[in-house]
């Protein structure tokens, strides 16, 4: 039987230390990552250093344009390997222009592939068919087994598969053929970096 003031005493401390870790922007990436994603981060050919950046490129883009820029947007910042790829739309060509900017002067940022359509914002529908063309093209770089599917990241933005990841050449030639043949896929743009 465990003494009421252990317990109150271990309580005090797992309160502390929570509330410790969420005063950190960091640190709760850093626990997500090493306990939810470990299998994913051993084979990622990003170090583990460079998928921190990327997911705090991700949120800190994402909040100041969202502090920035309201009414009628829906932009994602996607980052791999400290290049951002940015998708949805925008209603002007500036707010175009001012978003790749605020998101270039973000640290860590090494390029802005800026891929955000001047028009009305995306209804659900469009949306929900963006997500099962991401899982079509994940669930086929599975079964075709042609490279280790956490080197590419899958991006779909009205019907455009957008293609990101370190990759050989002939890893990112076949993931672009798997994307190119998959039902609903209307474009693939690759934004890859080559290795030998």
């Amino acid at each position: 039987m465990t003494a009421p003031g252990v317990t109150r005493a271990a309580t005090g401390s797992v309160l502390l230390a929570a509330i410790v870790l969420l005063q950190s922007a960091c640190v709760p990436l850093l626990v997500g990552g090493a306990v939810v994603g470990g299998a994913a981060a051993a084979t990622d050919r990003r170090s583990v250093g460079a998928q921190l950046d990327d997911e705090v490129i991700e949120d800190k883009s994402a909040l100041a344009i969202a502090e920035r820029f309201k009414g009628e947007f829906h932009v994602n910042v996607t980052s791999f390997n400290g290049i951002v790829l940015l998708t949805g739309e925008v209603p002007a060509d500036a707010a175009k222009a001012d978003i790749e900017q605020l998101v270039r002067a973000t640290p860590k940022v090494r390029a802005v592939q800026n891929e955000l359509a001047v028009g009305p914002v995306s209804d659900i529908s469009v949306r929900a068919d963006d997500t099962l063309i991401t899982s079509k093209v994940k669930s086929r770089f599975l079964e075709t087994d042609k490279f280790q599917i956490n080197f590419v990241k899958v991006v779909t933005e009205r019907g455009t598969v957008y293609l990101m990841g370190i990759v050989r050449r002939d890893e990112g030639d076949a993931a672009a053929e798997i994307a190119r043949t998959t039902s609903g896929v209307q474009r693939v743009v690759k934004v890859f970096e080559y290795i030998s």
